[in-house]
C-alpha cells in the first residue's frame, strides 16, 4: 500500500487535540472547514491526480500527484479570488488539465449575475490558457456561459476536446469584424494550443449538447421562450442518426404500447445508438432509453415502486454509462456492467463500516479506478485500484481534520405525521448517547425539491459533536418518493411540508429523545423557511429556530426572478392564491415566540439577501428576540472556512443561551 498522501496544511488547528480537550470553537473549526478535497480527477494512464483543496478562508489550490514518481503532493495553482471559486478540473492528456471557474457578477442595478469560465493548466503550473472565447469590448451583453466539455479525445486524438461555446452579438453589426452570431454553439479546441474551430453553429434557444463516446454530438436540447423572452418550460429535443449532419425532432415515444409525455435525454451510448433518460412509470422516475432512428420505441432500464431512480452512473473519459443509483433507507447503486457490480460488491465487504463506495474517476482504459468511500461516520477517504494486480491503494481523506473522530450514527426512522401518514427521516445521536432527554434539533432539508440520504453530513455531525440529537425529515413536498410524495412543491402546500417538519419535533419529545424545554429547529434555505414558518405554524413547539439563507417571503422570492429569463417558471411553481400570505413568515413576525438567528451571503442567487435583512427587520419591529449576521461576498452555500467555523461558533453559542442545555 502506497504511503498515505496529506493533504495540505488547511487550517492551524491541530489534528492531535483530543475531542474531550476541544473547546467548542476548535470543534466548530474542525467541522466548519470545508472538506479537504474538493473536486478530484484521475489522469488517462491512470499515473497522476489532481485534486483541488481549500486554502485560507475562501482560497482554493490545485494540486498534482504523480503516483509513479512518489514525489508527493505538489501545489499547481492558487485561486484566492472571493467572487470566482476553482470549482472543477479534469484531466485533457497525463500532462494537461481543463478547469472550470465559477463565479458572481454584480450589474450596477444590484442584479446578480452567475458566470463560468474554462482555463487549461500544465501539471506543472505552467502555459496558463483561457479556452473560453474572450469577450469583445463591442458585446452586446455579458456572456455568462463559459462553455462545458461535452467529448474528450475526439476522433481518438488526445487533447482535442468538444467544448460549448456561448456566442454573443456585437454592437457594430455589418462590419467584417463584427460578430451577428448568438446562441449556444460548440467548438472543437486543442488544449495545448488553444486553436478552436466551430463544429455546431449556435442555436439562439440551445441549451445543451450531448455527445456520444465517439465525440459526435448526437442530441440537442431546445428550451423554449415566449414572445418576452421568458422560458416557457418547454423543450425540444433534436439528435442526429449514426453518420448523419441532419438534425431530427425526437418525437412522440412509447414504451409498452403507453405514450410518455417528459423524457429527457442526458446521454447517449453511440455504439447501441440509444438515448438514456429519465421519465415517470406508475408515479416514479425511473431510468429508460430511446434508440435514437426515429421509431420511438423506448424501454424502462430500471425502476422501483417505493423510490425514484435519482441519477446515472458514468465512467472514464466517454463517460459510459454502467448504472443508476437510488435511495431507499441507503443509497444503492444498481450497475449495468457486472465486472463493476462484482467489485463494488467485494469492496463494500472488504473496507470498514460497510460504507458508500462512489466511482469518480478512471483511466482510459479502465484498468485502474479512483473510489471514494464513505459512511454516516466516516467522512470519506479516495482509493486507487488497479484491476490487473487487485490492489487498492489508500490515497486521501476526504477531511483531514475529522480522521478517527467519533460521529454520531445515523439511523433511518419514520414517524408519523397529523393525518397519521409514515414520514421517512434520518436520526442521528451524539456519539454514546443512549438517546433520552437530549437537546435536540430538526434540521429540514433545503430545496424543496430535494431530499436527505444516509450518508456524512458535516452539519449534521457537529450537532451531534456538541451533544444534540438531530432529525432529517423527508417531508411531503421532497423528492426521491416518486410524484404523489412531491405533490404541489413545498412553496403550493406549505402547510402539509411545515406540518411534517412539526411532527418530527413532536416525535422526538413522544418518544424520550428531545426534552420540551431543549428542542430547536435548524434550516438552510428551504430548510430555513421551514424553520420561520414553523414559528408561524406552532410558536410554542421549538424554543430557538436558525435560519440560514431562508426564504422569508413568497412574493418576494417571485419577484426576485424579475430580472431573469426564469421568472415565468418561478411564478408558476410559486403560484398565486391565498397561501402567499399564509405561508410568508415574513408577514407573520408578529406570532413568533422563540428567538431567532439568521444568517446570510450578500451575494446569495439562490435566495436573495433581501429576505434575512427584512426578516430581521421585522422581527426587531414586533419586539421579537432576533440576531443577524451577514457576510460579504458570501454565495448561497457559504463556502469558505472562517464564515463556516465562524457560523457554527455563533449557532452553538445562540441554541446553549435559547435552550435549557
Amino acid at each position: 500500500m502506497r504511503k498515505y498522501l496529506a493533504g495540505a496544511a488547511l487550517c492551524a488547528l491541530a489534528v492531535s487535540v483530543p475531542v474531550a480537550a476541544e473547546t467548542p470553537e476548535e470543534t466548530a473549526a474542525r467541522f466548519g472547514i470545508r472538506q479537504s478535497v474538493l473536486d478530484i480527477a484521475l489522469s488517462p494512464s491512470g499515473s497522476k491526480i489532481a485534486f483541488i483543496a481549500p486554502g485560507a478562508e475562501h482560497s482554493e489550490v490545485l494540486n498534482v500527484v504523480d503516483l509513479d514518481a512518489g514525489t508527493g503532493i505538489k501545489p499547481i495553482l492558487s485561486n484566492t479570488e472571493q467572487h470566482g471559486d476553482l470549482s472543477a478540473c479534469e484531466w485533457a492528456t497525463d500532462t494537461r488539465l481543463v478547469c472550470e471557474i465559477f463565479g458572481m457578477a454584480k450589474r450596477s442595478d444590484g442584479l446578480l449575475l452567475p458566470f463560468t469560465r474554462m482555463v487549461a493548466i500544465n501539471a506543472d503550473g505552467s502555459d496558463v490558457k483561457q479556452l473560453t472565447e474572450r469577450a469583445s469590448s463591442r458585446a452586446l451583453g455579458f456572456s455568462q456561459d463559459g462553455g462545458s466539455v461535452i467529448a474528450f479525445d475526439v476522433e481518438g486524438e488526445e487533447g482535442r476536446i468538444l467544448m460549448t461555446r456561448e456566442y454573443v452579438k456585437d454592437r457594430s453589426i455589418g462590419t467584417r469584424l463584427a460578430n451577428d452570431k448568438t446562441g449556444l454553439g460548440v467548438e472543437e479546441i486543442d488544449v495545448g494550443s488553444g486553436r478552436s474551430r466551430s463544429v455546431e453553429q449556435p442555436d439562439p434557444m440551445a441549451t445543451r449538447y450531448v455527445a456520444d463516446e465517439n465525440g459526435d454530438i448526437r442530441i440537442r436540447v431546445r428550451s423554449l421562450t415566449d414572445m418576452s423572452g421568458n422560458l416557457t418550460g418547454e423543450r425540444v429535443f433534436l439528435y442526429r442518426k449514426p453518420g448523419e449532419n441532419r438534425w431530427h425532432e425526437l418525437g412522440a415515444i412509447t414504451i409498452g404500447g403507453r405514450a410518455i409525455e417528459d423524457f429527457s435525454p442526458v446521454a447517449v451510448d453511440g455504439k447501441r445508438n440509444v438515448a438514456y433518460g429519465f421519465e415517470s412509470i406508475g408515479g416514479y422516475r425511473a431510468l429508460v432509453e430511446v434508440p435514437l432512428d426515429g421509431t420511438g420505441a423506448g424501454k424502462v432500464v430500471a425502476a422501483r415502486d417505493d423510490v425514484d431512480v435519482g441519477s446515472l452512473i458514468r465512467i472514464g473519459r466517454q463517460q459510459r454509462v454502467v448504472g443508476t443509483a437510488f435511495a431507499t433507507e441507503q443509497r444503492s447503486v444498481e450497475y449495468f456492467d457486472a465486472e463493476l457490480a462484482a467489485l463494488a460488491k467485494a469492496l463494500g465487504a472488504a473496507l470498514p463500516n460497510k460504507p458508500l463506495v462512489d466511482i469518480v474517476g478512471a483511466s482510459a482504459d479502465e484498468t485502474k479506478l479512483l473510489l471514494i468511500a464513505s459512511s454516516d461516520t466516516d467522512p470519506g477517504t479516495v482509493y486507487l485500484y488497479d484491476k490487473g494486480s487487485r490492489q487498492l491503494e489508500r490515497l486521501l481523506a476526504m477531511r483531514e481534520f475529522l480522521i478517527d473522530r467519533p460521529m454520531g450514527k445515523m439511523s433511518a426512522v419514520t414517524f408519523p405525521a397529523a393525518d397519521g401518514t409514515q414520514i421517512p427521516g434520518y436520526l442521528t445521536l451524539p456519539p454514546g448517547s443512549d438517546g433520552k432527554n437530549l437537546p435536540a434539533i430538526v434540521l429540514p432539508h433545503g430545496g424543496p425539491a430535494s431530499h436527505d440520504t444516509w450518508g456524512f453530513d458535516w452539519l449534521v455531525q457537529f450537532f451531534a459533536a456538541r451533544g444534540y440529537a438531530v432529525l432529517q425529515p423527508n417531508y411531503r413536498g421532497s423528492t426521491g418518493y416518486g410524484d404523489a410524495w412531491y405533490g404541489r412543491n413545498g412553496f403550493k402546500a406549505w402547510d402539509v411540508a411545515i406540518s411534517d417538519v412539526n411532527a418530527a419535533g413532536r416525535w422526538m419529545l413522544s418518544q424520550g429523545i428531545a426534552n420540551a424545554d431543549s428542542l430547536a429547529i435548524v434550516g438552510w434555505s428551504y430548510g430555513g423557511y421551514a424553520a420561520l414558518q414553523s414559528q408561524v405554524v406552532d410558536p410554542d413547539l421549538y424554543k430557538a429556530v436558525v435560519a440560514i439563507a431562508p426564504v422569508t417571503d413568497l412574493d418576494m422570492l417571485r419577484s426576485d426572478a424579475a430580472g431573469y429569463t426564469n421568472r415565468r417558471l418561478v411564478r408558476d411553481y410559486i403560484g398565486t392564491g391565498p397561501h402567499i400570505e399564509a405561508g410568508s413568515p415574513l408577514r407573520q413576525a408578529a406570532g413568533f415566540k422563540a428567538p431567532v438567528r439568521l444568517f446570510h451571503g450578500d451575494l446569495d442567487l439562490n435566495v436573495d439577501v433581501r429576505h434575512s435583512r427584512a426578516m430581521a427587520d421585522r422581527l426587531k419591529d414586533a419586539g421579537k428576540p432576533v440576531s443577524y449576521t451577514e457576510y460579504e461576498g458570501m454565495q448561497h452555500g457559504l463556502d469558505d472556512s472562517r464564515v463556516r467555523t465562524q457560523m457554527l461558533t455563533e449557532i452553538d453559542a445562540f441554541l446553549a443561551q435559547s435552550l435549557e442545555k
